[in-house]
């Protein structure tokens, strides 16, 4: 297409947009409204993500290495462990660095227990973290039929219930975050649709004077790409300040906790990205879809 025919339909575009007064307002404001409720719940769920992601990376699994166990077999357990295909790192810990991690995790209460510094009861510990975290029952298992595995500890019960509750969540959000969008790409083209009804004896007009199908498309075509743009730009705004203040109010105070927030840059970029393009493709597929039916004269 040329430069000057593709500068034509973008001039009608803006045309249309500033005749259709009411139209387009119905049409921005359909954009606006469920653009802010996908920014709004998309941004809930990402931290939500990044905090279940969090607490999965944290679990681990504490191998207690039995007191009769020499260097040597240590070394051997240590090797046996490594080549379990699921494992990613194995981390040795002497009894005398849990001791000491035991009495700071107790804080003045643990003061009582450095008594035991010498006659350290604790074994010594080998840490192991896998490549998924859904691998850690499967990886303990393994490991309990090792010898010198004295006991394998990963908290047996509860990290299984952790692990399906957190999948749940993510299919439910995942579930909720598809019916939004679905919700709103029937409203907002719907509203277009509206749009475009009301000037269907311009299109039949243009198409029984000789103007090609593409000819008529283009002009609705950007009109689409303008209306889902303008649409985004308050949901964008809203979306951005409000994730601001919160994430000022709450870092702080969840500063050194495992609920972590997403960091305000780069990911407010990222979500204003994603709403100005699900804006325009929703816009674009709107009138287009709405325009074909009246092609047919």
């Amino acid at each position: 297409m040329k430069v000057r025919t593709l500068g034509r339909h973008a001039r009608e575009s803006f045309k249309s947009i500033s005749r259709n007064g009411w139209m387009t307002f119905a049409s921005v404001g359909a954009v606006t409204v469920t653009l802010i409720l996908v920014g709004v719940f998309f941004v809930i769920m990402m931290n939500l993500n990044k905090v279940a992601q969090t607490i999965e990376e944290d679990v681990e699994i504490r191998v207690h290495i039995d007191v009769a166990a020499n260097k040597a077999d240590q070394q051997k357990l240590q090797n046996q462990i490594e080549q379990i295909p699921e494992v990613k790192s194995v981390k040795f810990s002497s009894k005398e660095q849990e001791l000491k991690n035991l009495i700071k995790s107790l804080g003045d209460e643990g003061k009582t227990f450095k008594l035991f510094e010498q006659d350290n009861p604790l074994n010594d510990v080998f840490i192991v973290k896998t490549k998924k975290p859904t691998d850690t029952v499967f990886v303990a298992n393994q490991i309990e039929k090792m010898n010198y595995a004295y006991k394998v500890k990963y908290g047996k019960g509860q990290v299984e219930k952790l692990f399906k509750f957190i999948g749940a969540s993510r299919n439910v959000g995942l579930a909720l975050i598809v019916g939004l969008l679905l919700t709103a790409v029937f409203l907002i083209s719907n509203t277009i649709k509206i749009t475009i009804v009301a000037r269907r004896r311009e299109i039949r007009i243009m198409k029984l004077v000789g103007a090609t199908n593409s000819f008529i498309r283009w002009p609705f075509f950007l009109e689409g790409l303008w209306l889902g743009i303008l649409g985004a730009i308050l949901p964008i705004i809203l979306v951005s300040t409000a994730y601001y203040y919160a994430y000022d109010y709450l870092e702080p105070k969840l500063k050194g906790n495992f609920m972590q927030l997403i960091p305000f840059e780069p990911f407010i970029y990222q979500v204003s990205g994603l709403l100005v393009l699900m804006g325009a493709i929703i816009g674009v597929w709107g009138s287009l879809m709405s325009v074909r039916k009246f092609l047919r004269v």
